[in-house]
């Protein structure tokens, strides 16, 4: 099948799905890739946290921070459903800097990733990946903004409301009432500019290699594996990704990288029409595109 058919009914199951967003599926060693509005921005939730980990390596790696340094936290906020790690924490916590990236990549915790932040600012995270010439993402707020929309004013039983306001209150420029869902308020990036910095930590060439190997482990060790991880984990594969969640978005972007050789950078951005919290089916969708797109990549004949 052409890419252009492929396409076109990957885009028709998104819609029949209640899915729209952004794809991207690159071969990251002859650079051929193939995608579904790539060039879609949309608020990036918890992607940012690799960004984020990768502006604190680097500045570890300079000596500028100290990855042994002993930090106290507080406890988080345990009126809020869903987050993990420190964000579930009763009594104030001490931990070394380097353990705090673990926390933030690996299990998504908003708390050590804010701590993070207080050390590398947003605006200087958005800084860091400009000098490496990778101007996609940007970097604007806290993470302890991603509880703080609607869904955390509702009760339970009332929750399909504050997706019913994501999805409908949107404008045509794609701006939000709700700040976190505005692209020109919100962290934001496209599937190619994530692809971008997957290539950028998979191939590094201006990043240090160091801090571009410490940013693969910790991806490899990504707990939170529930969307793509089913159609890219294998025996014969290796599956390194970061998910991001807010009200009616679902990402994750990552990197497979097969026991032939071929290595794979993907990311899947999407925004659904449901207004549902718990949506199994558009995970699963999302993963077949995505695998969809990875297997008309792996299997193109030469010179295609």
């Amino acid at each position: 099948m052409s890419d252009a058919r492929l396409v076109s009914r990957l885009r028709q199951a998104l819609d029949d799905g209640g899915l729209h967003g952004s794809f991207l599926v690159r071969d990251l060693d002859t650079g051929a890739e193939i995608g579904i509005e790539p060039d879609l921005e949309l608020p990036a939730a918890s992607l940012v946290k690799v960004p984020l980990a990768l502006a604190v390596l680097e500045r570890i790696g300079t000596g500028e921070l100290d990855g042994a340094q002993q930090i106290t936290v507080p406890p988080g906020r345990l009126d809020i459903p869903g987050p993990t790690g420190l964000s579930r924490f009763r009594h104030p916590a001490t931990l070394a800097l380097d353990d705090l990236l673990y926390l933030s990549v690996c299990l998504s915790d908003t708390v050590a990733a804010d701590v993070l932040l207080d050390l590398v600012p947003p605006q200087a995270v958005t800084a860091h990946l400009h000098r490496h010439g990778l101007t996609g993402i940007t970097v604007r707020h806290a993470l302890h903004d991603l509880s703080d929309t609607p869904a955390e004013r509702f009760d339970a039983d009332d929750l399909h409301l504050a997706h019913s306001l994501a999805i409908g209150a949107g404008t045509a420029g794609r701006g939000h009432p709700v700040p976190q869902l505005d692209i020109s308020r919100a962290n934001a990036g496209s599937a190619r500019a994530f692809t971008d910095l997957l290539q950028a930590i998979w191939r590094p060439v201006t990043i240090a290699a160091g801090a571009a190997a410490r940013t693969r482990d910790l991806m490899a060790n990504n707990l939170m594996r529930q969307r793509l991880t089913p159609d890219f984990a294998s025996d014969a594969s290796r599956w390194s990704s970061k998910t991001g969640t807010l009200l009616n978005l679902r990402h994750e972007v990552g990197v497979v990288e097969h026991a032939d050789g071929q290595t794979f950078a993907v990311s899947a951005l999407t925004q659904s029409r449901v207004a549902a919290s718990v949506q199994p089916a558009a995970e699963a969708l999302m993963a077949a595109v995505a695998r969809e797109l990875r297997d008309q990549l792996r299997h193109r004949g030469p010179g295609r």
